[in-house]
């Protein structure tokens, strides 16, 4: 679109201007397609100012985090393209599990085993290896929020690579606003290195939803827990269940459910084997969410 206004004799001096026109461009080119609501749009963006925060304090240096943010929706966040996808999927699932909370009650924790209906605790009084790993996912899903409930992304949960450009990305900003000191760029580079051996050892949710699938595996119960979770309206449950059978990250199952049409479901949730029936629950659910990205749908229910 910039190509072909200037080709025209149009020049455009202002960055703001050239979003705007490419955002028309893309309003142009698909004038149907459902846009971001303003409850998306604040959603996805509290949760990339609490990720660029929690950015800084793990580089545990003197970066004012609410500077560097008002800076960066002004100029625009460095590693947007990449932030995008994490920071819209969490803010999906946050709204479809508000609304299936609200509709339908939250859901109880479970009792024993998923699909267990009350069996006595082992006479041990220890929990069971499967009973850790549904108790290590609620755990991983909790550091998805703040302390005031807000949804977020825990630094274990997003990929590598993203987190070394957030790191980076927050770093080259704090080493701007000082000039250059040799000192501070040489804390600065061990405090990354340190961040990124850290993320390598915490177990973030994809790791603990394999951990819980493959409990269930070795019991042959995958199925059985993947239709207790919908019944219940556990939606943490089945998106880990569906991502490790599906050996994808979490975060790309979320997006995958949250926009697939209703006859696709079957196929993408095909490694868990479930009954047809099944999915009535979680057909309803999804049909209920407005504004959902369905694919090949304007968006809008």
């Amino acid at each position: 679109m910039a190509d072909a206004l200037s080709s025209s004799g149009i020049d455009l001096p202002s960055p703001t201007l050239s979003v705007r026109l490419r955002e028309l461009a893309g309003f142009l080119a698909a004038p149907t397609a459902g846009r971001l609501t303003e409850e998306q749009r604040a959603l996805a963006l509290g949760i990339a100012r609490r990720l660029v925060a929690d950015v800084v304090a793990e580089l545990g240096c003197n970066i004012d985090t609410a500077a560097l943010w008002r800076e960066w929706l002004v100029a625009g966040v460095p590693a947007a393209g990449r932030l995008t996808t994490a920071c819209f999927a969490r803010a999906e699932e946050h709204r479809w599990r508000e609304l299936s909370a609200q509709r339908f009650g939250a859901p109880a924790p479970a009792a024993g085993t998923p699909g267990d209906t009350g069996d006595a605790v082992p006479s041990s009084g220890r929990p069971s290896d499967l009973d850790r790993a549904y108790l290590a996912l609620q755990i991983a899903d909790r550091r998805r929020f703040d302390g005031y409930g807000s949804p977020c992304l825990a630094l274990s949960d997003i990929d590598a690579d993203l987190l070394r450009v957030l790191l980076l990305d927050v770093s080259a900003w704090g080493l701007m606003q000082v000039g250059k000191d040799s000192a501070l760029a040489a804390s600065l580079g061990d405090a990354v290195r340190q961040a990124l051996e850290r993320h390598a050892e915490k177990p973030g949710i994809d790791r603990t939803a394999t951990l819980y699938h493959d409990q269930l595996a070795e019991q042959g119960q995958v199925a059985e827990a993947a239709a207790t979770a919908i019944a219940r309206h556990d939606w943490v449950a089945l998106t880990a269940l569906a991502a490790a059978a599906g050996r994808c990250a979490y975060a790309d199952m979320t997006l995958s459910l949250l926009s697939a049409e209703t006859a696709a479901l079957p196929q993408l949730l095909a490694p868990l084997r479930l009954d047809r029936a099944a999915f009535a629950p979680l057909e309803a659910s999804l049909a209920s969410l407005p504004g959902r990205a369905v694919a090949g749908g304007g968006g809008d229910e």
